[in-house]
């Protein structure tokens, strides 16, 4: 057939790109789900579209012939893929390319003036120049990423359209451009103790993984019963038990399971996972191999956003130390077990967030959400039991085996034990990463982060909800932001000026899940949408009964029938900005 035909070859540089890439195998090739999807390689298809968009700036035909023949994937697969993501172009680029986040912090502080001062002073045929959602660097608006094709990525804060266009002319690497440590406690610091000592980023510094030298001396039921004690939930937004999840995949028949986890942060208004990623790597390294040894699991991932190369690249070094040392790979601090950690960098899509578009990214599929059940613990990545915590959840087990269930449990409320790291941007003081008690009260960290009495609030992020005047004391604990109608979500504290334009900041979060839905269900691909429509006809028009009415049916229709959370909650903070008559 005419189609099958070789039209474009692949470059010299593509071929080199690709060798590197599929040069190195997987355990995963033996996989029973992956031989019944014909896909002995696939899971290396992301990693390999990566390689070429840093070689060469784009996934050309040539290259995507080659990778079809050496990978057995159909063009039309490998395109799909590809057009997933909106880091991955397909088309001839520039080699330079700037994103310059406009969503709700970097809004606030001159991120759409920024976007076109930066494109009226560059050439457009040498610079794109791109909005884009949150880049998790709302401490620290205005943010940019940028990548300089063949040489390097690298992030931007407090940027300025001057030091854009230095940054992109010049020799920058990503440690030339480290963002300013904004991190806070409200009472004594825990997970964020060694990043507000200045604990310098190295093994050295965090120490020789006691809580894992713990684990082995102790065991696996020691493991598990210590977490089900500290009443440990998810941090991640569901706040499910992180108990449960262990148990249920450790007590699982399969010979065979995963650790995963989940730093695909991109909520918007969120940036704690990066915090730690950056700055303690190490905690997440420790806790994924004590995790791998208590339910018997030999291989973890750590699934990170693109947008955050310096996190990749310290997570990428502490791996290496941690093997050096003897603390990973095989029989980590002598244990009689062995663990290997790698990293996977995302593409752009905010819906990798959810966790079985995340298994799909992995596996070298598009990033589509999972009907659940089946639930990942008894068939997650490659259809076996998978253990998946965001990062800062995996950041309290090292935590919780040295100091103690019993004193991990003490710390919080009844339903909310521990601290929790919260992230406040926008009209105040101090934004940063804050670590306070479960159930401190809204208003003290508003008060800590300098915020004016007067100021909105917009809890959970885009998916979140608004917090009403008289509910600005609320305790931060899930059953207390539960019975308010509010909801804790990633810990994002969206800080917003009373004179701020309401309608211009609903209209964002309402192009944002038009943008980021991925269209699989027809709830959230053509409800996003309308919903979108509806709210810029109010703009324009004002309120009319119908409107309102569409608005309603669509709430109910995303919320109750779309496939996940991205479509359930699309219509969130729209529904609480009305009900306190916010718009």
């Amino acid at each position: 057939m005419e189609i099958l035909d070789r039209t474009v070859d692949a470059t010299a540089r593509e071929l080199t790109a690709i060798a590197g890439v599929l040069g190195r195998g997987g355990e995963e090739q033996s996989s029973p789900r992956m031989k019944r999807r014909g896909a002995s390689r696939r899971t290396l298809l992301l990693p390999v579209l990566h390689a070429l968009r840093d070689e060469v700036g784009y996934i050309s035909e040539g290259a995507v012939q080659e990778i079809s023949e050496q990978m057995e994937v159909p063009r039309a697969d490998i395109y799909g893929v590809a057009s997933f993501y909106a880091l991955l172009p397909t088309e001839p680029q520039p080699l330079k390319t700037v994103h310059v986040c406009v969503d709700m912090a970097c809004r606030f502080a001159g991120g759409e003036q920024l976007l076109e001062e930066v494109r009226s002073e560059v050439d457009a045929a040498e610079v794109a120049v791109h909005e884009s959602p949150c880049l998790g660097q709302c401490e620290n608006a205005p943010a940019v990423y940028a990548e300089k094709t063949g040489k390097s990525r690298f992030g931007l804060t407090d940027a300025t359209s001057p030091r854009v266009i230095e940054s992109l002319n010049a020799d920058h690497s990503q440690d030339d451009n480290i963002p300013a440590l904004r991190a806070f406690s409200i009472g004594e610091p825990r997970l964020l103790r060694r990043i507000i000592n200045g604990t310098p980023v190295s093994l050295e510094g965090y120490g020789d993984f006691r809580a894992l030298r713990a684990a082995l001396e102790n065991g696996r039921e020691w493991v598990l019963e210590n977490l089900e004690a500290s009443q440990l939930r998810g941090r991640g937004g569901a706040a499910f038990p992180a108990a449960v999840k262990w148990r249920a995949v450790a007590e699982s028949q399969e010979p065979v399971c995963y650790v995963v986890a989940n730093a695909d942060e991109s909520e918007p208004g969120t940036f704690k996972d990066r915090l730690l990623l950056e700055n303690d790597p190490f905690a997440l390294i420790e806790a994924m191999v004590i995790a791998g040894f208590a339910i018997g699991a030999q291989k973890g991932y750590i699934y990170v956003r693109d947008e955050y190369p310096l996190a990749c690249a310290r997570i990428e070094q502490a791996c290496r130390e941690a093997q050096a040392a003897g603390l990973l790979g095989e029989n980590p601090a002598g244990g009689d077990f062995s663990f290997s950690i790698e990293l996977r960098r995302g593409a752009g899509a905010y819906i990798c967030g959810e966790e079985t578009a995340l298994f799909n990214s992995i596996e070298g599929y598009r990033g589509e959400p999972r009907s659940k059940p089946p639930f990942p613990t008894e068939s997650g990545l490659f259809g076996k039991p998978t253990l998946v915590n965001n990062v800062e959840t995996f950041a309290n087990i090292p935590l919780i085996l040295n100091d103690g269930a019993q004193a991990f449990a003490q710390i919080g409320t009844e339903q909310s034990r521990g601290t929790r790291l919260f992230c406040v941007s926008g009209a105040c003081e101090r934004p940063g990463t804050y670590e306070a008690p479960l159930g401190t009260p809204l208003s003290d960290l508003l008060k800590a982060a300098g915020a004016t009495e007067s100021a909105r609030v917009l809890l959970g992020g885009a998916a979140g909800a608004f917090a009403s005047e008289d509910q600005q004391n609320v305790p931060l604990s899930f059953e207390d932001t539960t019975a308010a109608s509010l909801t804790l979500g990633s810990g994002a504290v969206i800080v917003i000026d009373p004179e701020a334009d309401m309608g211009d900041l609903l209209g964002r979060i309402t192009d944002f899940f038009a943008d980021e839905s991925c269209g699989q269900c027809v709830p959230c691909r053509v409800g996003t949408v309308r919903q979108q429509e509806s709210v810029a006809r109010i703009r324009a028009n004002g309120e009319s009964p119908s409107e309102l009415s569409l608005l309603d049916d669509l709430d109910a229709v995303m919320t109750d029938a779309s496939i996940c959370g991205l479509g359930q909650t699309a219509a969130s903070a729209l529904r609480s900005a009305r009900h306190a008559k916010l718009f």
